[in-house]
């Protein structure tokens, strides 16, 4: 056994205590969420049992409030309670579902490890107030598995990621996202048309370059990675390859690990010209025959622009095309109905 200096000592007790600070905060927010989940039980299940009038049941939540908050402090406001009845009648199911429903009855105390909710409760009362059911079932699965923040659940909700994933999909392939949320098998489940880049705050600015837009989401890494979405690793920028004597340069590389393949991001400030396709078509190749290793899966190329024209795209890379994607951008936050509307045509 090898000597355990005192530096040693010192740093392994403050990672212990620090890793249980951790686990203690999710066993406390699972308990909080879960107790409020049973007060809405509570609450709907003495609704049903007498007066359903809307003016009652605000009486009673009204004299119930000032109850609990004399006996047991702040977080029991009416709208606080409201919101407690809510979150039980739009996540019930999904909790039986979960538990299974000959746990029905169980209250607080049963094991925290069967808990459906993992989430914070503040994420817990935005996505109650989503009405659209596949909607709200997405961001909840997306939010659980890629541990967004409740300010990036709502950075996602607003920049109207579903919207945007539903408008590849069919009415089929929508409904997988309430199931399943974003499933990514194939190159084109990677990619989004269009991308909101709002955090780059460029909207502020009259004119920016190429250049300026490149520095732009170099700056702010972590935000362009997660509206890429999941899979993404950084690996370059101003990636420089060499042809025939001739330099060019990758505006941004990264590395997908679900689907193993490079992905190269060519970013255009204008409207996409064919020649830009055939450019990424020339990085792709480069990337498939000179840097890919033989196990790993074909490069992927996406070109970002402000605008793009569907035949152009067409006819320059042809049916066959699996590999190279045009896609929009946008510096600010998408009309979410406009998207609506184009989705349901």
């Amino acid at each position: 056994m090898s000597k355990v200096t005192t530096a040693q000592l010192f740093k392994n007790i403050k990672t212990l205590v620090e890793q249980s600070k951790r686990e203690l905060y999710v066993i406390a927010n699972t308990t909080l969420t879960e107790t409020y989940f049973h007060i809405g039980r509570l609450i709907v299940e003495y609704e049903q049992q007498g007066n359903n009038r809307a003016e009652y049941a605000k009486e009673t939540l009204i004299n119930l409030s000032a109850k609990l908050t004399a006996a047991l402090g702040k977080g029991f406001s009416v709208d606080n309670l409201e919101n407690m009845r809510k979150f039980y009648v739009v996540y019930k199911d999904d909790y039986l579902k979960h538990i299974g429903k000959n746990q029905k009855s169980e209250t607080v105390s049963r094991k925290l490890s069967l808990s459906p909710f993992k989430l914070s409760w503040s994420h817990y009362i935005f996505l109650s107030n989503i009405e659209n059911t596949i909607e709200r079932k997405f961001y909840t699965i997306e939010a659980n598995t890629e541990n967004w923040s409740f300010r990036e659940l709502k950075r996602q909700y607003e920049s109207a990621l579903f919207e945007r994933l539903a408008l590849s999909r069919n009415k089929a392939k929508v409904k997988e996202l309430s199931k399943k949320g974003q499933v990514i098998e194939k190159p084109s489940d990677a990619v989004k048309d269009p991308y909101i880049l709002e955090f780059l705050d460029l909207h502020e600015q009259d004119f920016y370059s190429e250049s300026d837009l490149e520095k732009a989401i170099i700056n702010k890494l972590e935000h362009f990675l997660l509206e890429l979405g999941k899979g993404f690793l950084f690996v370059d920028r101003q990636k420089r390859i060499k042809m025939d004597g001739d330099d060019y340069k990758i505006d941004l590389v990264f590395y997908h690990r679900i689907l193993r393949c490079f992905v190269l991001i060519d970013l255009k400030i204008g409207t996409l010209q064919h020649k830009d396709l055939g450019q990424m078509q020339m990085y792709v190749n480069y990337y498939d025959e000179e840097i890919k290793a033989e196990e790993e899966n074909k490069t992927i190329g996406i070109i970002l622009c402000k605008n793009k024209k569907e035949s152009t795209i067409k006819y320059t890379l042809g049916k066959g095309n699996k590999q190279i994607f045009a896609s929009k951008y946008r510096v600010f936050f998408p009309e979410k109905q406009i998207l609506k509307l184009i989705r349901e045509q």
